[in-house]
C-alpha cells in the first residue's frame, strides 16, 4: 500500500528471516503460536492513518454521549450483570478492514469495536521481532506504538492499568483453560512482562466474597482480575465446574468490568455514523427494503468469527428466534492491495488498541494489531493453507 516500502520489503524477504521470526517466537515463550503467523507486517500510510484516526475519534466521540444505563438493561441481560461498580472500560479494541475506495486506493471501514482485551503484551513483541529478524523492514519513518510510547513506556502504561496500585502476588489474569487458548501466546507475554500468574477460573477458590488462588502451593488472595474469560465460552462448555462466576457478588476489582464485553460491542454499531462506517441494523428492526445480498448477518456477542453468515436470506432470518441478539452489517470490499511473494495478493484488517487513560479520563490509543487473508473472511482461524496470511502487526507511517 505504500509501493517502495512494500516492494523494499519484499525484495529482501526470505524464507529463512519468516523461519527466524517463528524460533525468536518459540525462543521467547517455550512455544509457537497456536494461529497462523504472517510473512509480513502491514505499512500503513499517512493519508490511510488519518482516516482511521478520524473515524476513532468520531467513534470515541459518539461513545462518550451513549447512555450506558440503558444500553446495559438492552444488551446485559439481568441475570448475567455483575454488581461490581462498572467503572469506566479499560481497554478498547476498533477493527477496520482496508477495503477498496471508488478512486484505486484504500479505504478504512469499520468491521467491528469492543471493549475487551486483547494481545497488548504479545504484539509489542511481534513487532520487534518483525525489526530484528527482516532486513527489508523500513529502519525510520514508521512505527507499530501510537502517542510516541518507546517499548518500556509502554509495557508501565499498560501495567499500571492492569496492576494498578496493587501488589503484582494480589493480580492474577484469568481465563478459562488457558492452555487451550489459541490466544495463550499472549497469556505468557503478559507474565512475562508485568509477572502476574495466569490462572485457570476452574482453579480459583471462593470463601465468601473473598477470592483466591494457590501461588507455589500458598493460599493467595486475589484483589484484581485481568479478566480475560468470555461468557459467552462459559456457556458453552461442558462440565465446568467453578466456585464462582463472573457475575457473582465478589471482593475483587475488574479490570474489565464484565458487563463493558456486552456494552461497547457489537450491540453499539446501528447507533454510530461516519463515512467509514458501514451501515448497521438490529435484525429485529431491520428496513425491508434493503437488499440482503448486500450484508452480512452477526451475532452480537461471539467472538473469533463464530456464528457469521455471509449470505443471509429471509428464510435464515426467520429461523432465527432471538433476532435481538444479531446484527445486520453493510459488507464492505477488502482490498487485495498487499502484494506479497505468491501468486495472490492479501487483504488486510487492522486494529486500533486502546488503553484507558486517568490522566485525560479517555481511551488512548497505544498499539496495533494486524490480520492478513486470501478469502472471504479475515481470521486467523481461516485459510491456514495459504501463505503471506495470517496474524501480523502494522506499521503506520509518522
Amino acid at each position: 500500500m505504500i509501493p517502495k516500502v512494500r516492494q523494499h520489503y519484499n525484495d529482501h524477504f526470505k524464507k529463512e528471516h519468516y523461519e527466524n521470526l517463528q524460533n525468536e517466537v518459540i525462543e521467547t515463550y517455550g512455544e509457537s503460536t497456536v494461529f497462523r503467523l504472517s510473512e509480513t507486517p502491514v505499512f500503513i500510510s499517512k493519508a490511510v492513518k488519518e482516516t482511521i484516526f478520524d473515524t476513532c475519534n468520531s467513534i470515541l466521540k459518539q461513545l462518550s454521549t451513549f447512555n450506558f444505563d440503558e444500553i446495559r438493561a438492552q444488551f446485559v441481560p439481568k441475570d448475567i450483570q455483575s454488581p461490581a461498580p462498572l467503572g469506566n472500560p479499560h481497554f478498547l479494541a476498533i477493527d477496520f478492514g482496508l477495503c477498496e475506495d471508488d478512486k484505486g486506493g484504500i479505504s478504512p471501514q469499520l468491521i467491528e469495536l469492543q471493549a475487551f482485551p486483547t494481545l497488548f503484551f504479545y504484539q509489542p513483541f511481534l513487532g520487534k521481532a518483525f525489526l530484528n529478524n527482516f532486513p527489508g523492514m523500513p529502519k525510520e519513518g514508521f512505527d507499530f506504538y501510537f502517542n510516541d510510547l518507546n517499548e518500556e513506556q509502554y509495557i508501565n502504561e499498560v501495567k499500571k492499568v492492569i496492576v494498578g496500585d496493587e501488589k503484582q502476588e494480589h493480580v492474577i489474569l484469568m481465563e478459562l483453560y488457558p492452555e487451550k487458548q489459541k490466544t495463550k501466546i499472549d497469556f505468557w507475554a503478559t507474565k512475562k512482562a508485568i509477572g502476574i500468574d495466569v490462572v485457570c477460573m476452574t482453579k480459583i477458590m471462593k470463601e465468601g466474597k473473598n477470592l483466591f488462588y494457590l501461588k507455589n502451593g500458598t493460599k493467595t488472595p486475589i484483589k484484581r482480575i485481568y479478566n480475560r474469560v468470555i461468557f459467552d465460552e462459559i456457556s458453552r462448555t461442558a462440565d465446568i465446574e467453578t466456585q464462582f462466576n463472573l457475575h457473582d457478588d465478589v471482593d475483587v476489582e475488574w479490570v474489565t468490568h464484565p458487563d463493558w464485553f456486552y456494552m461497547i460491542s457489537k450491540s453499539v454499531m446501528p447507533k454510530l455514523q461516519h463515512k467509514n462506517i458501514p451501515n448497521s441494523f438490529y435484525l429485529n428492526d431491520y428496513p425491508d427494503t434493503i437488499n440482503l445480498n448486500d450484508y452480512v448477518l452477526k451475532p452480537l456477542f461471539s467472538f473469533a468469527g463464530l456464528g457469521i453468515d455471509l449470505y443471509p436470506n429471509k428464510e435464515k432470518i426467520a429461523a432465527i428466534t432471538d433476532k435481538e441478539n444479531y446484527i445486520l452489517q453493510e459488507k464492505v470490499n477488502y482490498a487485495a492491495a498487499l502484494k506479497t511473494k505468491s501468486e495472490k495478493n492479501s487483504k488486510a484488517e487492522v486494529r486500533i488498541l486502546f488503553i484507558w487513560d486517568q490522566q485525560i479520563n479517555g481511551f488512548k490509543p497505544v498499539i496495533n494489531l494486524a490480520r492478513l487473508s486470501k478469502g472471504e473472511l479475515i481470521n486467523v482461524a481461516h485459510n491456514t493453507e495459504e501463505t503471506w496470511i495470517g496474524s501480523s502487526i502494522a506499521f503506520f507511517e509518522d
